[in-house]
């Protein structure tokens, strides 16, 4: 049986005649810019993520980056962040000049561990940056906080956490601004790259605007300098389409993780990521963690079965980061994290014949 770690066309079957048809929308209508389709998905994500203001740019990494010069990041700046999670939120940091500032994760959510923030912070520091690993929210109240008492923004990268809540409030609202990505393999995927920045501040809002096109008023009035970071009016067409199933493909998603954790409880070689009782995680990614890693990743492979590693390096120990001075063993649970996870097929169309597959093939390798 052969089972992808991602099924991005059993997803399009299921709605092809809709996508067909955006697609057709846009081409019809010749408009393919920031057009109708770009504010109407504008303003229906901003409802689903309960803000007032969303701002669709070219990809999630332009989103954080669009972000933090919104927000005053510049040359000399400190952005606190955790070294556990993709390589663009340490390179957004770097590409406006600032410094990325790491601390380390939770052991049990993978997210900023509130504990390690207060002493990272310095005079330099612009901005905290958690970020919603796997679709699991950080621990937002204390680190709301803590950036309260040092008069600090908080964004939030929620380019995994599509629809989670974080104590009843969907993700996206709970900082000053948060950034989304729709790459195609995410929880809400566009068919190309595209992202979204959310916030209730109108004039961050509109300073976003600004960034993304050229930082012009009007057609040929640019009162600023900008990006070229727009989102085409395709991506918004199907993104409009894909948003009112999102939440019934979450429920898919927690159903099969709650299968999975059920199949795998009582293997003692697994270590399985829990969700905190006020949080509601959208499971971007099925992860497990264990010891012997790479050498099953590999047995896996061989059956066939997709598996993905996020991440297997940590973003203190990767090359480009080199310059900021981080060596092994100053974050040990990001460290840890690092050399034993894996991610294991998760999609809203996998079925549990395939999932009992799964672990039927997990648990055959760990006791044999």
């Amino acid at each position: 049986m052969n089972i992808p770690l991602v099924n991005l066309k059993a997803q399009y079957l299921t709605m092809a005649s809709e996508i067909d048809a955006a697609i057709r929308r846009v081409v019809e209508s010749t408009i393919f810019v920031l057009g109708p389709e770009t504010r109407s998905f504008e303003e229906e994500f901003a409802s689903y993520c309960e803000v007032e203001h969303a701002v669709c740019v070219s990809n999630g990494t332009d989103a954080l980056r669009l972000s933090l010069i919104a927000l005053g990041v510049e040359t000399g700046s400190e952005v606190i962040t955790v070294p556990d999670t993709f390589y663009a939120t340490g390179e957004a940091i770097a590409s406006v000049g600032a410094t990325p500032v790491f601390v380390d994760v939770d052991p049990a959510t993978k997210t900023m561990d509130p504990a390690a923030l207060e002493d990272a912070i310095t005079a330099k520091t612009r901005v905290l940056l958690p970020v919603h690993l796997y679709g699991h929210p950080a621990d937002m109240n204390p680190i709301l906080e803590i950036a309260h008492r040092h008069d600090l923004p908080v964004l939030e990268d929620a380019a995994q956490a599509h629809g989670a809540r974080y104590r009843g409030k969907r993700v996206g609202g709970l900082g000053k601004m948060a950034i989304f990505s729709f790459y195609p393999s995410k929880n809400l995927g566009a068919y190309g790259e595209a992202g979204c920045v959310t916030t209730n501040d109108a004039e961050l809002a509109q300073q976003v605007r600004l960034l993304r096109d050229c930082g012009r008023s009007s057609k040929y009035l640019h009162v600023q300098r900008g990006f070229n970071h727009r989102m085409d009016e395709i991506q918004a067409a199907i993104l409009r389409d894909k948003l009112p199933h999102l939440d019934q493909w979450n429920r898919y998603r927690r159903r099969h993780v709650a299968l999975y954790q059920r199949l795998l409880a009582d293997l003692p070689e697994i270590q399985l990521l829990r969700t905190s009782n006020d949080c509601e995680s959208v499971h971007h990614v099925m992860v497990i963690e264990l010891d012997n890693r790479d050498q099953i990743h590999g047995k896996l492979e061989a059956l066939g079965i997709g598996t993905g590693i996020h991440y297997a390096l940590p973003l203190h120990l990767q090359p480009a980061f080199r310059y900021l001075g981080y060596s092994e063993g100053e974050f040990p649970v990001t460290e840890a994290s690092c050399r034993r996870v894996l991610s294991l097929p998760l999609y809203p169309e996998l079925t549990k014949q395939q999932i009992a597959f799964v672990t039927g093939q997990l648990r055959t390798l760990l006791t044999a």
